[in-house]
């Protein structure tokens, strides 16, 4: 970009002219945003983009040549200061973001979903258990539900044989009579 051009745009941006300053804008962009690019590590692309950087460049330049307090002799003063400013818009966001990276931890890569996962059931699953308790107990006996209790405690069947004076084998029977009963819908199978 010539001299002349440049203070040919610089002079229609002061006066208000928005395709002006999109013309300067566009003539800079990509070599202000390689400069923050190059900056900018792996965590800090997360925080923010290097196209933010360079619209707030853009935003305090602007509001500077509003007011007339910038005056650029050359293409290359303006690319000078643009540069600067870039810096310091850079630096202004390493700065705020510096006590978040410090911070910040990365979470586990193997068994993450795991580490985040509870140990207890989902409310569904209770919900579910509950059910099948309730139709486990209207399903037998009366005389069967401690034997129910014991086997939902976790208990192998030597145990609860010896607590409730059943046979092993009769402790087994029960508890495969029940399970057939609750395969098995009340109607009959289906066809």
């Amino acid at each position: 970009m010539n001299a002349d051009l440049l203070e040919t745009l610089l002079d229609r941006m002061r006066a208000g002219d928005l395709r002006a300053a999109e013309q300067l804008f566009l003539a800079y962009e990509p070599e202000l945003r390689l400069v923050v690019r190059r900056r900018l590590s792996g965590p800090l692309r997360a925080k923010f983009d290097s196209l933010d950087v360079v619209q707030s460049v853009w935003v305090r330049v602007l509001n500077d040549l509003r007011t007339g307090g910038c005056r650029f002799t050359s293409p290359a003063h303006l690319r000078n200061f643009l540069l600067r400013v870039t810096r310091h818009c850079l630096i202004g966001r390493l700065r705020h973001h510096r006590t978040a990276l410090e911070r910040e931890q990365r979470l586990p890569e193997v068994g993450a979903a795991d580490s985040l996962a509870s140990g207890h059931p989902r409310p569904s699953e209770e919900a579910r258990a509950n059910e099948l308790w309730e139709g486990l107990l209207a399903a037998c006996p009366p005389e069967h539900h401690e034997l129910l209790r014991l086997k939902r405690q976790g208990l192998p069947l030597a145990a609860i044989a010896a607590r409730t004076g059943l046979h092993e084998d009769s402790v087994r029977r029960v508890i495969r009579k029940l399970a057939r009963k609750l395969a098995v819908p009340a109607d009959g199978p289906a066809a």
